[in-house]
């Protein structure tokens, strides 16, 4: 079982933001901006190439209800999520990371330097 569903099912603890049946938002542990959130569906979806539209639209409306309740829908938040190994994911468990409370700096994202791939 993964991590992700532990938290689902209360064996590890997290500082809850907003939860429902299907979906949770909690703080991450390593935070890259002042306001950092995960957003996981309790059902266990590999990555996002997994997921079925009809949770996505769900999982949409569960982040921007998250987004509210983190008063940060109005002055702007940035929604991740990572895909495989080169995509940066280490839980393989579908989440968003919901970012704000600042304004965001782009540039360290990109790890790779494009010219060395052509």
């Amino acid at each position: 079982m993964c991590i992700f569903c532990k938290i689902v099912k209360k064996e590890i603890p997290s500082n809850i933001i907003l939860e429902d049946d299907a979906f949770l938002a909690f703080h991450d542990i390593n935070p890259k901006a002042p306001i950092h959130v995960l957003v996981i569906p309790k059902k266990h979806f590999d990555s996002f190439n997994e997921v079925d539209s009809e949770t996505m639209k769900k999982m949409s409306i569960f982040m921007q209800e998250t987004a509210k309740e983190l008063h940060i829908d109005k002055s702007g938040y940035r929604v991740i999520t990572n895909v495989g190994n080169d995509g940066g994911q280490e839980v393989k468990h579908l989440h968003f990371h919901i970012l704000g409370g600042a304004k965001l700096a782009w540039q360290h994202l990109s790890d790779a330097n494009p010219k060395e791939m052509i």
